[in-house]
């Protein structure tokens, strides 16, 4: 009887670890409404995703502060991973709403799986030629761990990620930006960008207005 209770208290324990493990590790879908104020910070002092100066993937600074007043997607992608085919939803869904008002930043990352090997110009080659990706793509960044880029810091870590919080934990997570430049909502990798959810949110933050 001792023993099955030691069992039972052992099974216990490493459920509810793997389960807090899960918490901190990763937050499922989570969708907020559109904002109705802007945020207001700058590159020293980031209130928002689009503060952060990044490098485009030819090496150029790109300031996202040139995206707000748009709806922004931000995604962490990877060119050899099983969900890489989402590419090619991810350019449909730009080029169906971009002339309203929204547009995509793909961050490719070889954190996960070394699913993302190559040079910033074997990306682009990659991206272009087999799904004819024509969304902003930015440098190869690390959007976890000890190397973890600012913006992802901002974007997954207390007190800025907000309900969003927990590290990234796999290739294709999706974060929406408002038009205000303020989180709104995070998918998983599993996510399609097709997901009518998905749609659904990006359909109603473009429609919201900017501050």
């Amino acid at each position: 009887m001792q023993n099955k209770i030691a069992v039972f208290v052992v099974i216990f324990a490493v459920i509810t670890a793997a389960g807090c493990w899960v918490k901190n590790v990763f937050a499922q879908n989570v969708v907020r409404e559109p904002t109705a104020v802007a945020t207001h910070g700058s590159t020293t002092q980031p209130a928002s995703p689009l503060d952060f100066v990044v490098k485009d993937i030819d090496g150029n600074d790109a300031r996202l502060s040139d995206y707000r007043g748009k709806v922004v997607m931000i995604v962490n992608v990877a060119s050899k991973c099983g969900f890489t085919p989402q590419y090619t939803g991810l350019e449909k869904l730009y080029k169906d709403y971009a002339d309203k008002g929204f547009v995509i930043l793909g961050f490719p990352a070889n954190n996960f799986g070394h699913q993302e090997p190559g040079t910033d110009s074997d990306i682009k080659t990659f991206c272009t030629s087999k799904y004819e990706v024509t969304f902003p793509m930015m440098s190869k960044i690390s959007v976890k761990g000890d190397d973890k880029a600012p913006l992802y810091k901002f974007l997954t870590e207390a007190p800025t990620a907000g309900d969003f919080k927990g590290e990234i934990a796999w290739n294709f997570t999706k974060f929406v930006v408002d038009r205000n430049g303020n989180v709104i909502a995070r998918f998983a990798s599993a996510t399609k960008p097709d997901d009518e959810k998905l749609v659904g949110v990006v359909e109603k933050a473009i429609a919201a207005k900017a501050e």
